[in-house]
């Protein structure tokens, strides 16, 4: 819905130009907690608090690409933003690292030590936070590499830049051990973007992203194109970049991906984070709450393999109320109004689930995308 990025953004002129956000609350009060004890977490490395996107465009339309999303990522945690195309992921990561273009705004909070990425200037993102505090896997990593510049003439600069490391040869050499971890062949090092197949330029640009060993990775879409061995290979390395002690938001459609990885889950749907919580709850007992998380897995061919009814609404005319009560079988008149985030869901009628309506059945290793 928009030109080329430019820039950075400017706040919101006013909260009123996202009528009928939900209020969430602070989400990392676990559903359960433990048996008598609270359960604790780490400081967040990266802290979001009613973070709003609007696109502006001709003729006085505006886009409601996210609307109030709020959670926070610790330190040795994987958060799994999940959720059909066009429902704001994206857009979400983007505002993060100001990478939106000249015609959006944004609004509220983005703490990431004590910085506020909505609000800083381009000139702190550029030298402070772009690869030295956060990490970036893009979706459309071939448009993010230099047509003219072999993949290993990228990780050596990266490198350079990022690590202190000097020398020709200690440089090719961290440069080759980058390569390894994401599995991209040292035989294809010299080889151009344009040369590559989607999938190693997805590895490329993970081993990009891994060079600088940023507290904070964004991982957008980080398995696409690639074959179920070397998604398993990628998510793990990616696991393991967690189990150091980072934190990483995932964007994912592939919920083996984010099943094999996730520490907790967070579906978007329309813009909103319509549901929040751990990710054994979510893929295991009792399942998810929200009508559409339980959808998105039941569409999985190991579950029903039953679709999601119907298409999203767009993102220029949401309704008042819950945007997936014309595809819920469970709405009723009580979804006209928006309905508040309580606890772990956003949701007039959640699901209450029981240990039957889990299935136990073994996991197929097909590359599923819901």
């Amino acid at each position: 819905p928009a030109p080329a990025p430019t820039g950075p953004t400017g706040p919101l002129a006013s909260a009123a130009e996202a009528p009928g956000t939900p209020a969430v609350p602070a989400p990392d009060t676990p559903a359960v907690p433990a048996p008598g004890a609270e359960r604790t977490r780490p400081a967040p490395v990266l802290s979001v608090r009613d973070l709003s996107v609007r696109f502006l465009l001709p003729g006085g339309r505006r886009i409601a690409a996210v609307s109030g999303a709020s959670f926070d990522v610790a330190p040795g945690e994987c958060l799994a933003l999940i959720g059909e195309s066009g429902c704001g992921k994206s857009v979400l990561a983007s505002a993060l690292l100001g990478l939106l273009p000249a015609n959006a705004r944004t609004a509220g909070h983005a703490h990431l030590d004590g910085l506020d990425l909505l609000t800083a200037g381009e000139r702190t993102l550029a030298r402070t936070v772009r690869g030295r505090r956060v990490g970036l896997v893009p979706q459309s990593p071939a448009a993010h590499l230099t047509p003219v510049r072999t993949i290993r003439s990228h990780l050596e600069e990266t490198v350079a830049h990022l690590t202190g490391v000097r020398g020709r040869a200690a440089r090719r050499a961290a440069a080759e051990q980058a390569a390894h971890r994401t599995e991209f062949p040292l035989d294809h090092l010299d080889r151009h973007p344009h040369e590559l197949s989607g999938g190693l330029a997805q590895r490329a640009a993970t081993a990009l992203a891994l060079v600088g060993d940023a507290p904070l990775l964004l991982a957008d879409e980080p398995t696409t194109g690639l074959d179920r061995d070397l998604v398993d290979r990628t998510v793990d390395e990616l696991r393991r970049h967690v189990d150091d002690g980072h934190a990483l938001l995932m964007i994912t459609h592939d919920l083996t991906a984010a099943e094999r990885i996730a520490d907790r889950v967070a579906v978007m749907y329309a813009g909103r984070i319509v549901e929040l919580t751990d990710a054994a709850r979510f893929f295991g007992t009792p399942g998810p709450r929200h009508p559409y998380s339980r959808g998105l897995l039941e569409a999985l061919p190991e579950r029903s393999f039953t679709p999601v009814p119907g298409l999203p609404p767009e993102l220029g005319s949401l309704p008042e109320g819950c945007a997936f009560a014309p595809r819920c079988d469970r709405a009723t008149d009580a979804c006209a109004a928006l309905p508040p985030f309580e606890h772990t869901v956003a949701c007039h009628h959640p699901v209450t689930a029981t240990p039957a309506d889990t299935p136990t059945a073994a996991r197929t290793p097909e590359d599923t995308r819901a």
